[in-house]
């Protein structure tokens, strides 16, 4: 049964009612026992919500990629206190996002690394599906609406009437780079607009397998281009950069840092901060949180496995000598299979070559846009010089001899043939010790390598998994990046992985990338020895929280991340360059203009530094403070820490918190990072020190390595799923097969009615289309698009990924884009259009998979569904599920402060009646308007 709304209900309730029993066994266990250790699963509420969203991904497991794709990618209409308008990001922006990426990949890696300059600009729609969204209440009257002697659209006059509201948030959602959508995230979206009274831009990017890597990051680039200088025609005004904040989750978090990346190489406008919840930084699986926090997290023990379809896996039936096994000799790889081990005489002389012709600094040359080339080649998609007949090493050998290797050595500019020779074999044997993808790095050196016979990340291919955009863990430098603000739940299988980018940024000269990297590309040694400034980071770490803990909205560690966010965004756009220079954290300064005298005055307001952490008359009245007390409680304790820390003495005391404060406010500048863990109710305190953390203590050369135990874990994994399968891989096979065979001949017949190419060589992409926009030319029933845009029958000189909807024609999915280009859009190197034949539309009519009057519905992966047949989707359930949570957990932390404040008073009148000391009066313990739905009292 695929993932619907029913079969989420079927497969979800027996975990409901399994979880409910366990927890209440649980808790008498630990009552009997005496322990008073706290945990985040003592909330029956986050137990509950745990388990179901645990359950929901083994079940998307269990489903193929195209059925979660569409089940996460529904459109869901918007609660009634939002406003949504949802936009097209046009093909205008798209090339130049896609200009962007070719400048900053240069011909050479587009070639050797991407597979071409064309195949990721391919799409099925005609721009990018993107919303602006914020909370009703704050939109404009309209009185300054832009008509442009035309009638506005409904979409056209929300956006207008929110634009007064300078801050915006670019959210990209997460789903693993495969699933998911703004339909899934606009919950929390909404929230956060709210909180920090701006609006939010979420893009609705392409996501893989369909649309693997750099798809996603050129939609993301171009979502970014489109809020700073928007096209001919948009109908907001240019957004300032320093009005922004990148913020993402997961998947999202990965193409927020990223997108940031490229921007601050490119030298185009950064924005003002950056959000990362849950990251996910590191496709490798290369630190040791992978394995040892599986029991703790939401994330299925061996990835995202699926059930066999045309569109994933790659090979649905495993090869006779298996996924994973021993490294070997021979020929040349297959793009996707294993590297060479060791150098052929042919290679060792092409690496002399090229040490001749290097400067004699031994830099690369910074103007030729590519990499130098050397033993990677064979593992990004490329061919070898030679076939390779030596015998395989073990990998104490290869150890052995990286690090007997001279690493960035200057080259003389002159050498005889000896040395160049000598030079060339020590380049090469240099890469052995850091085995590139699909070779895996094994626990016990003496052993033979593993390598790896099929792609095990839907984002990208193996030999990607290592390049700095797949993994930005790997880049060479993350300095230079606007102010980030980094959460992770310390039960997440990610969170060794954030901890280690959270520090790589505030440091980059103590967390370098490794060798191999700033070898293999010219950029990332570049980067390294530009980007040297530290980034400005707040990072935090939550107690008993899985990954992506604010989609536990309810929870109070949830509600303080909620706040915390919202005060960074404030702080980074309401501030210039020149202020967070050395205000860098909302915790070290506030304007003035924002400090109130206390916090009875709303949810948002914010107290002055100097006032101390409220009263709390016991333990439990703590837990009810989490919206605004929390915050400014934890908030004026990290800014004594940070005081005490720029004076250079211990953090600071209750009673000389004001002194040091204010004294560090002029100097905060040496505050590059503030280090923190979150416990379950909300409270924070310092992290330990960077020699206490395991992940930190990972040598350079260990990082962004595919490491034996999670290769083995999923290989296990995915033996399961070709036994439970197997008869459904050969299905799947022959399906593939019918599909190619209907491709073939979809193409001819449309040549036969009259499909024509521009003959000779095809143009290569020109450079940005004026602002000025011609009429596209229409010929019979579709229109040749007046934009730049690539279609499947343009990629003769290309070679996208195995995965790659571009590239295939085996797929439901790829006919329809191929029919779409062939008869509705067609791109520019198309000169005509066929006529469609009077069969052909009844066949059409009859197909699910196609229309015969509008283009046919393409790749869930980027198109969004809609459900006619149950009113109430999934997605809504879960949003009304998590209202209902808050309003309970609402409603008991309200019932637990009444009782600790009718304590207190009862204590305070019998000492009264017998003492002549009276007793403060207890502070008021209500949440303010969290948890309540926008205009309900």
């Amino acid at each position: 049964m695929p993932v619907s709304t029913l079969s989420s209900a079927v497969y979800i309730t027996p975990t409901v009612i399994k979880t409910f029993a366990q927890h209440s066994k649980r808790k008498a266990r630990k009552f009997k026992d005496g322990d008073t250790e706290e945990d985040a699963k003592d909330d029956i509420f986050f137990d509950e919500a745990f388990h179901i969203v645990k359950a929901f991904i083994e079940m998307g497991t269990k489903n193929t990629v195209e059925s979660l794709q569409a089940f996460t990618n529904t459109h869901v209409p918007s609660p009634y206190w939002a406003a949504v308008a949802a936009i097209q990001i046009p093909f205008h922006t798209c090339n130049q996002a896609a200009d962007a990426l070719i400048e900053w990949f240069g011909p050479e890696d587009l070639k050797r690394v991407v597979g071409g300059e064309r195949w990721w600009q391919v799409r099925g729609l005609d721009g990018i599906d993107a919303e602006w969204i914020t909370q009703k209440d704050y939109l404009g009257d309209g009185e300054e609406l832009r008509h442009g002697g035309k009638d506005l659209s409904s979409a056209e006059e929300t956006i207008q009437r929110m634009e007064h509201l300078d801050r915006v948030m670019l959210y990209v959602h997460g789903g693993g780079y495969f699933w998911g959508s703004v339909n899934t995230h606009r919950y929390q979206i909404i929230r956060y607009a709210r909180k920090f009274k701006g609006r939010a831009f979420a893009v609705n990017y392409r996501k893989a397998p369909q649309y693997p890597w750099p798809c996603p990051v050129h939609d993301v680039l171009a979502a970014y281009l489109y809020l700073i200088t928007p096209p001919p025609g948009a109908p907001h005004k240019p957004v300032n950069p320093s009005k922004i904040v990148f913020a993402g989750d997961s998947a999202g978090g990965g193409l927020s840092l990223t997108v940031m990346t490229i921007l601050r190489d490119l030298g185009l406008p950064l924005p003002a901060g950056g959000v990362l919840i849950s990251p996910w930084v590191d496709l490798t699986h290369s630190f040791p949180s992978v394995m040892s926090n599986t029991p703790t997290d939401i994330i299925p023990p061996h990835g995202f496995l699926a059930k066999p379809s045309p569109v994933w896996p790659v090979d649905p039936i495993p090869p006779p000598e298996g996924r994973v096994r021993q490294a070997e000799h021979g020929p040349p790889p297959k793009p996707g299979h294993a590297g060479k081990l060791v150098p052929s005489k042919d290679e060792l002389k092409q690496a002399e070559k090229r040490q001749k012709s290097a400067p004699a600094n031994g830099d690369s040359p910074a103007n030729d846009g590519s990499p130098a080339d050397g033993d990677n080649a064979g593992e990004n998609g490329g061919s070898p010089v030679a076939d390779r007949r030596s015998p395989v090493e073990n990998q104490e050998k290869m150890l052995d001899s990286g690090a007997s290797s001279k690493t960035n050595a200057t080259v003389p500019s002159r050498r005889d043939s000896k040395t160049n020779e000598i030079e060339a074999k020590e380049e090469f044997e240099d890469a052995f010790w850091e085995p590139k993808p699909p070779k895996v790095l094994m626990r016990d050196p003496k052993s033979v390598p593993l390598e790896l016979h099929s792609q095990i990340q839907q984002y990208g291919t193996n030999e990607q998994l290592s390049h700095p955009l797949v993994s930005p863990v790997l880049q060479g430098s993350l300095g230079n990046l606007p102010p980030l603000y980094i959460l992770a739940g310390d039960g997440e299988v990610l969170r060794d992985e954030i901890m280690y980018i959270a520090h790589k940024a505030a440091h980059p000269d103590k967390y370098p990338a490794r060798a191999g990297v700033l070898r293999e590309g010219w950029r990332q040694k570049e980067n390294a020895e530009k980007f040297k400034t530290p980034t400005k980071v707040h990072l935090q770490v939550f107690d008993g929280m899985c990954h992506v803990l604010t989609v536990f909205s309810f929870t109070n560690s949830a509600k303080y991340a909620y706040r915390s966010i919202a005060q960074f965004v404030k702080h980074v756009t309401d501030n210039d360059a020149d202020h967070l220079d050395t205000n860098p954290f909302p915790e070290l300064h506030r304007p003035s203009g924002e400090v109130s005298s206390s916090s009875s005055s709303g949810q948002d307001s914010i107290p002055p530094l100097k006032m101390k952490p409220p009263f709390v008359p016991d333990k439990k009245a703590k837990v009810d403070n989490t919206s605004t007390v929390l915050y400014e409680a934890n908030e004026a304790e990290i800014a004594r820490d940070i005081a005490g820390r720029v004076e250079g003495n211990a953090p600071a005391q209750d009673g000389d918190n004001v002194s040091r404060i204010e004294s560090a406010t002029e100097d905060a500048t040496s505050a590059l990072m503030i280090r923190e863990r979150v416990d379950v109710k909300g409270f924070t305190r310092p992290m330990e020190p960077e020699a206490e953390i395991p992940a930190l203590q990972l040598k350079p050369h260990e990082i962004g390595l595919i490491r034996e135990e999670p290769a083995i874990r999923w290989h296990e994994g995915q033996k399961k799923w070709d036994k439970r399968y197997r008869k459904r891989a050969h299905k799947v096979v022959q399906k593939r097969k019918r599909m190619e065979a209907r491709a073939a001949e979809l193409i001819e017949r449309a040549k036969a009615q009259g499909l024509e190419f521009q003959v000779n060589d095809r143009p290569s992409h020109v450079r940005q289309d004026s602002g000025a926009s011609r009429a596209s030319v229409r010929t019979t029933d579709g229109v040749i698009q007046e934009d730049r845009r690539w279609g499947p029958l343009d990629l003769d000189e290309e070679n996208p990924p195995p995965s790659a909807i571009a590239g295939r024609r085996d797929t439901h999915e790829s006919l329809a884009l191929l029919r779409k280009t062939i008869y509705h859009t067609a791109p520019q190197t198309h000169t005509t259009i066929p006529r469609m034949k009077t069969m052909q539309v009844i066949r059409a009519a009859f197909d699910p998979h196609d229309d015969p009057l509008q283009p046919p519905k393409q790749s869930v992966s980027e198109q969004q569904t809609k459900t006619h047949i149950i009113p109430m989707h999934g997605l809504r359930i879960w949003d009304t599920l998590l209202s209902y949570f808050m309003r309970k957990s609402q409603k008991k932390a309200l019932d637990g402060g009444r009782s600790a404040s009718a304590a207190f008073s009862s204590a305070k009148s019998k000492l009264n009646g017998s003492s002549d000391s009276p007793l403060p009066t207890p502070p008021k313990l209500g949440l303010g308007e969290e948890g309540k739905e926008p205009g309900k009292k």
